[in-house]
């Protein structure tokens, strides 16, 4: 029993740690019955993945559970302290195991922190099965991690947890841990408590021993809304790069440059900037809006964002805020248009679901004899040898003339753009 003075060394998340699944709460798409990662760690036939989640929702956990119910070697590195030489260390445990028919695993905490250089020294024994990797990431794979080991590897996507989640989990500290054993559920502010912690249950655990250990001199432990306050000193600026509210904040932020509103964008990049969000994350999506919501009403948009994304990625915060705000306002004082966006979206529903049509014969590459004499590229008209380097020609399979899937704006350049593609195509009446 500790006494009220006495505070364990152990984190209170480490102490509730679950051993098996039974214990585990979230994620039920991966480990509920029948699920990949329930059956892989049940019948002890695992095959390399990669655990992309928010902090806080259980990868770590997952991976120490596969520890302790699998017939394996189990190797742990987190790539922020290890390097090459800790991998093939380990790798070569990993072929001596074949020869004994044991699996050997490797565990990579944060692996999205290994260079390309380290993630290649992975490659060829993943494809061996010397080793079964195991990585977990917080970053999207899709940017982080190279193509090649992604190729070898299955991707696990963890979900935010839900409040009922954090409820059994709160509900399991209160009552399993020894050092809590005089505080009462029904005295903390748990809706508080899950909206500081952002959905991590690592923070909730943190944030709740901590309360904890502040009111422990006081006979009766009350953990209200003002004791959370007072501990985590930080109300105001609760931002999770990975769960929901990241989604939430990314979200308003978009829609207020798309919607023209210049402050609102800067307060929403100012909460992304004080939470900590990757300021590359940030400038990547400022790429996308300025072609998908801006495009052709003014393109110097997407060249300025592309522009940003290069000197954010050279120079870094804190600076780099300044090098945001004036891309965030400029697109959002922009000239709007989707035009481009919604053309395509449209081409590729129309190629996905109707019928493919031949590419017209004037149309087709003649790079041999035998092409031109069937007729390959015969009458095709080159554009640059008429007036205005224009002419009338028909670019589409015969059966789709007409078809319009760009419908230019009035807004800004893309007028402009619009007059004269009514000029040029005023005998098919299009624009």
């Amino acid at each position: 029993m500790y006494s009220n003075n006495e505070i364990p060394q152990i984190p209170l998340a480490e102490r509730i740690r679950p051993r098996t699944l039974e214990d585990f709460f979230g994620q039920d798409h991966l480990v509920g019955i029948g699920k990949p990662l329930r059956t892989m760690i049940e019948t002890d036939r695992l095959s390399p993945f990669i655990l992309w989640g928010p902090p806080g929702t259980g990868k770590t956990t997952l991976a120490k559970i596969i520890s302790e119910q699998t017939n394996s070697d189990f190797f742990k590195l987190n790539a922020v302290s290890s390097g090459v030489k800790d991998v093939r260390q380990i790798i070569d445990i990993g072929k001596s195991n074949l020869n004994y028919h044991k699996k050997t695993i490797l565990f990579i905490d944060e692996i999205h922190r290994f260079n390309k250089a380290q993630q290649d020294a992975l490659l060829s024994s993943v494809e061996a099965g010397e080793i079964i990797l195991i990585g977990a990431t917080t970053e999207n794979p899709s940017f982080e991690v190279i193509s090649a080991l992604r190729s070898r590897v299955r991707i696990f996507i963890l979900n935010e947890l839900t409040k009922n989640d954090l409820e059994k989990i709160l509900d399991t500290a209160v009552t399993k841990d020894e050092y809590l054993s005089r505080l009462n559920i029904s005295e903390i502010d748990k809706d508080f408590l899950f909206y500081i912690s952002g959905g991590d249950a690592r923070t909730l655990l943190n944030i709740l021993e901590a309360s904890v250990a502040q009111e422990s001199f006081k006979d009766k432990i009350k953990i209200s809304k003002e004791v959370l306050e007072n501990v985590v000193q930080k109300k105001n600026i609760i931002y999770d790069k990975g769960g929901e509210e990241h989604y939430n904040v990314i979200s308003a932020f978009i829609k207020s440059v798309r919607g023209s509103d210049p402050d609102a964008a800067l307060y929403w990049l100012a909460r992304m900037i004080e939470g900590g969000e990757d300021p590359l994350f940030i400038a990547r999506r400022l790429i996308i809006l300025a072609s998908e919501d801006i495009g052709n009403a003014s393109p110097n948009g997407l060249v300025l964002a592309e522009s940003v994304f290069s000197a954010v990625e050279k120079i870094g915060m804190p600076e780099a805020r300044i090098l945001l705000a004036q891309c965030v306002t400029y697109l959002a004082a922009s000239p709007k248009s989707n035009a481009s966006y919604v053309g395509i979206s449209k081409a590729i529903a129309d190629v996905k679901n109707n019928k493919l049509f031949a590419v017209p014969v004037h149309l087709r590459n003649a790079p041999t004899n035998l092409m031109k004499e069937i007729g390959y590229g015969k009458d095709y008209k080159y554009a640059h040898d008429h007036p205005n380097n224009f002419i009338e020609e028909n670019y589409f399979p015969v059966e789709m003339i007409g078809t319009q899937y760009y419908l230019p704006t009035e807004n800004g350049q893309e007028k402009n753009l619009k007059d004269r593609l009514k000029y040029l195509w005023k005998k098919l009446k299009k624009y």
